[in-house]
């Protein structure tokens, strides 16, 4: 059990909705102003403060993402914008990359629903309050990241929102889409991945990557595929030392 003093921080607090991510993607290429985005968030009703959060939110998101993944969220904003069919796969993979705390969220939730079919929302509380500390921030983050999650259309919250079940799952059919989501689960995990359980990665529950992923992957400019001591092929991101 971590103490809170030593959690670690938790970053993704506030629920998100996929269509202001798509306008924070827009404003990323430079196809809307940022004052439209400011408009909508006020007409959905947030106030000065939850607005000003939100804002930040988007802000590593797409709009203006940190130095590391700068480059990581711009190839995304490529490849998806103008693309509307496929912003759930897009804000997925810039969440997780950006919010360890939103990745664990969806590794718990994917892991218990993958293997139960469903699972309380209570389970992901305590499993995330082992890892961030017991504290009511845990808690609200956690039923944020929930809510997000169920508007990405990854889960729906059913028997009173206490539990969840997993949805369809959206297959990917490009490669771009599947290297980039790829490489952002690499970016959460923080080491190399075997090829072999990608498709079943928990992290990245609601997509399924298809076949051919190492000959898919092998083509990526920003992935390398190796062969670790046990013969198992395992992508990491080039260049890393």
């Amino acid at each position: 059990m971590m103490h809170s003093s030593a959690a670690p921080q938790i970053g993704f607090d506030r629920y998100i909705q996929l269509d202001w991510v798509a306008l924070a993607i827009n404003v990323r290429a430079g196809t809307i102003d940022i004052n439209q985005l400011n408009e909508i968030l006020s007409s959905a009703g947030l106030g000065k403060e939850a607005q000003a959060k939100t804002r930040t939110k988007l802000n590593a998101l797409g709009i203006d993402p940190r130095g590391d993944l700068a480059e990581f969220i711009d190839r995304g904003v490529r490849i998806f914008n103008k693309r509307p069919e496929e912003i759930s796969v897009y804000a997925w993979g810039a969440a997780i990359a950006c919010y360890p705390f939103f990745g664990r969220v969806a590794e718990f939730t994917g892991r218990l629903t993958s293997m139960q079919g469903d699972c309380a929302v209570s389970e992901i509380h305590r499993r995330m309050s082992e890892f961030y500390g017991d504290r009511e921030i845990t808690k609200r983050a956690t039923q944020a990241v929930l809510q997000t999650q169920s508007d990405w259309g990854a889960m729906e919250r059913v028997k009173k929102g206490k539990r969840l079940v997993q949805r369809k799952k959206k297959a990917l059919q490009e490669p771009k889409d599947i290297a980039w989501l790829v490489e952002a689960c690499v970016r959460y995990s923080g080491k190399q991945l075997s090829v072999a359980s990608l498709d079943s990665n928990p992290v990245i529950y609601p997509f399924e990557l298809g076949n051919s992923l190492s000959y898919m992957l092998s083509n990526s400019s920003t992935l390398e595929i190796r062969t670790d001591s046990n013969s198992n092929q395992v992508v990491n991101l080039k260049f890393e030392t």
